[in-house]
């Protein structure tokens, strides 16, 4: 039964993809996914994780139909390998998910049907069934008919005549082999597989810090007054920034756009350096004993104020680059900026996190991977073209038109609209008109498996 519903989820593959481009097909994938998983994993899909990934997945293929963007099909594939790795194994870490995923959707069948004998690293059949018997089964007898078929041809005429008129053009070789490879990936992650030892250390490999054998009273008092000189150093140093930063903010409110560019990248190359260093500096003295060192108090204290000060600075940042988007609009560059703040404040919070409960450098990984997965997944479902083009129209000083005409398809429908509502230039209206009948036409060309949520929006107009 098993193998049948692989066989038509390696012919509704094949109707899906082959030679068409991403549109409905990819959410409709999804579904077929869920449904394969479901058959040979039931158990697992009654636990609450595995429905909250499974939502994700689905969120991520709408995503893709409503608008087809790199980003969205990214996060799909992402969040397909983030839950067949959860298939594998629940309670490894996301990172692990990952992997247990990409590696099931790889060579799944391979690790299912073979195993490899560590003592003399030979492979070996798990199952008693004689492949290589059932392949020249398959080949042998259509190879030699193929060759008598040949022969017979030219022995006799009617015979020819007869094998002629018979008519293969109906068998598509290509769809044929993209079905094949269809069966292959669902044969791989119908029954996930782990990648061990990997999964098995990241499960025996918990959160907390202990104190180590070498645990020296002497050695730590000298650690703890040089940790506590440094750090109150680069508090100091970083609380003179601030204040000048915020000088400069409040007194420059007025500011030329290549005065903002710089400031704002400057600032944000600065802001990548400090964190950085700051993160390595703290899991530096934090990576041990210390910790457990009865009077440090004082240098966590000090760590608490670093790491509050870090935040500062992004927010400051934050609200540079917002100003720069309030003056000359919405970029991927911009909003990229933002996204990159929202990342690096949760990397200081987690990091205060990991001094204040005694953790360890696998609990910030733990924690800033599933923090960027999530980050991906509410990204994904945002039509970012669609945003820039509405704010940059409606809210920002200057606007780089180019830019908005060189964006995806996405914002096309939009970008009609105000060519309709606001008073352009004669070329302005050329290029959307332009855009506008190129994405149409594209649009009308599609077939279902390519239909997007614009084809809907198309019809109503």
């Amino acid at each position: 039964m098993k193998k049948i519903i692989l066989f038509i989820g390696a012919f509704l593959f094949s109707s899906l993809f082959f030679d068409k481009s991403i549109g409905l097909n990819l959410f409709l994938f999804s579904i077929l996914t869920l449904v394969i998983l479901l058959i040979n994993n039931k158990k697992d899909f009654k636990k609450q994780k595995t429905i909250l990934y499974s939502s994700l997945y689905l969120i991520t293929g709408l995503a893709v139909f409503f608008h087809d963007s790199l980003l969205a099909i990214i996060a799909n594939c992402v969040a397909f390998f983030t839950l067949i790795g959860l298939l594998s194994e629940h309670n490894s870490s996301i990172y692990i998910h990952w992997l247990n995923g990409l590696y099931s959707t790889i060579a799944g069948l391979f690790h299912r049907n073979f195993s490899v004998i560590e003592t003399t690293q030979k492979v070996e059949s798990k199952h008693d069934r004689d492949y290589i018997h059932l392949t020249k089964l398959v080949f042998i007898p259509m190879i030699i008919v193929i060759i008598f078929i040949g022969l017979y041809q030219n022995g006799n005429p009617l015979f020819n005549d007869l094998i002629d008129r018979v008519d293969f053009s109906f068998i598509n070789i290509q769809w044929l082999l993209f079905a094949g490879l269809g069966y292959y990936l669902l044969s791989n992650i119908h029954k996930p597989v782990e990648v061990e030892p990997a999964t098995t250390q990241d499960l025996n490999t918990n959160n907390l810090l202990d104190k180590t054998n070498d645990f020296s009273e002497l050695k730590l008092k000298k650690e703890n007054q040089l940790s506590i000189i440094l750090i109150a150093m680069l508090n100091v140093l970083i609380v003179i920034f601030l204040i000048t930063d915020v000088t400069f903010i409040l007194t420059n409110l007025d500011i030329r756009a290549s005065v903002f560019s710089e400031q704002v990248h400057s600032g944000i190359n600065a802001l990548i350096a400090s964190i950085i260093i700051a993160i390595i500096i703290l899991l530096y003295f934090f990576r041990g004993d210390l910790n457990f060192y009865k009077d440090n108090i004082i240098v966590k204290r000090l760590a608490y104020t670093w790491i509050i000060l870090n935040i500062i600075l992004v927010l400051s940042i934050g609200i540079k680059n917002g100003q720069y988007i309030y003056y000359f609009g919405l970029t991927y560059k911009r909003i990229g900026v933002l996204i990159y703040l929202l990342l690096s404040a949760t990397g200081l919070i987690t990091t205060l996190l990991k001094i204040n409960q005694i953790k360890n450098i696998w609990y910030l990984i733990r924690l800033n991977t599933k923090a960027a997965f999530v980050v991906l997944i509410l990204a994904s479902t945002i039509n970012w073209d669609n945003l820039i083009t509405n704010y940059n129209f409606n809210n920002a000083k200057s606007m780089d038109f180019n830019y908005l005409i060189e964006l995806s398809n996405n914002n096309t429908f939009l970008l009609k609209e105000q060519a309709k509502l606001k008073e352009l230039d004669q070329n302005s209206i050329q290029l959307i008109d332009k855009k506008y009948r190129r994405y149409t036409h594209e649009l009308k060309t599609n077939s279902w498996q390519e239909l997007q949520y614009d084809n809907l929006k198309l019809d109503t107009k």
